[in-house]
């Protein structure tokens, strides 16, 4: 299809979100607790993407699990005993907070069963999304939601009748942390057309400095691709691999990247979402103030150590 014809498609409204790791990183905490339930100021990280879905448009939500997952679960379901004792004590600003995540969205659960990596889990969706586009997100990739990127990524799925991939430039020595997109540039500086994938290259061999990140706008024709991929890097159904099949035109539609230019929370890494924590608390609309004093101190503090050292 050439670039500049456009293809109607249609809506999306349904978003999937794999949620079946280990959380490895993040022992001992995550021992007993999902890795996804893992607080960024006052909400579970989920918490966050599920509202990205939400305000994407995105309103039917199905959260691929794992095992020890129940707590994910209840997170989104309503808590009539707390919701009670909040009533009588007449606290609605923490009554509306409780309202808030068993409303966000029709949230459902699916077992993925065996841990066989992403491209798995994403295919277990399969049943439920039926013969239409879907959003899958990442759990570990926070869009802060003043950035906004799904609404445009599924802007670009319905006009160019496409599979979109979200990507970010990354300086080049970070390039083999992720898969890396071979592009070709269209009219849009903020819009490439993908026409490979590679997954962690070495600096000198990456195609180019554009990152994948973990958000996709899929077409229904991916499940029938990973259907028929065999087990790739680790073992693992790759997504990466069905992705790279449609970007090398051997699928029905084709495959371009949105590049986000704007803030983004990997809180896979434990440094990263601890960074993520004291990013977002200090636009906190009730903490901001403490916690931006406190970080201002506390820089302080460290320079002084820094010159006495």
């Amino acid at each position: 299809m050439n670039e500049t014809q456009r293809v109607p498609g249609r809506a999306v409204t349904k978003a999937v979100i794999p949620a079946a790791g280990l959380g490895t990183r993040f022992l001992p905490a995550t021992k007993a607790m999902p890795k996804e339930m893992l607080p960024i100021v006052d909400k579970p990280a989920i918490q966050y993407v599920v509202e990205e879905a939400a305000a994407a448009g995105l309103d039917d939500v199905l959260i691929i699990t794992g095992r020890n997952k129940d707590n994910l679960t209840n997170h989104f379901d309503s808590v009539p005993e707390l919701e009670y004792t909040l009533e009588q004590k007449g606290d609605e600003g923490k009554l509306h907070k409780v309202h808030v995540s068993s409303e966000l969205a029709e949230v459902h659960f699916l077992r993925q069963g065996q841990p066989l990596g992403l491209g798995h889990a994403v295919g277990r969706a399969r049943r439920h999304v039926g013969n239409e586009s879907f959003a899958v997100l990442l759990g570990d990739d926070l869009i802060d939601a003043r950035d906004p990127l799904l609404e445009r990524m599924v802007e670009e799925h319905d006009q160019r009748g496409a599979t979109v991939i979200a990507l970010m430039e990354v300086p080049a020595a970070s390039i083999n942390l992720y898969g890396c997109a071979a592009v070709e540039k269209t009219s849009d500086p903020d819009v490439v057309r993908i026409t490979g994938l590679v997954e962690k290259p070495e600096a000198a061999d990456a195609p180019s400095n554009l990152a994948v990140i973990g958000r996709y706008v899929l077409r229904p024709e991916i499940f029938d691709i990973i259907d028929d991929l065999t087990p790739g890097r680790g073992g693992e159904i790759q997504l990466t691999d069905a992705l790279n099949h449609l970007a090398e035109g051997k699928g029905e539609g084709p495959v371009f990247g949105v590049i986000f230019r704007g803030r983004r929370y990997d809180t896979g890494d434990r440094a990263d979402w601890i960074k993520a924590n004291v990013l977002l608390g200090v636009d906190h609309h009730e903490l901001g103030a403490e916690i931006t004093d406190w970080v201002l101190e506390f820089a302080d503090e460290l320079r002084a150590r820094g010159a006495r050292s």
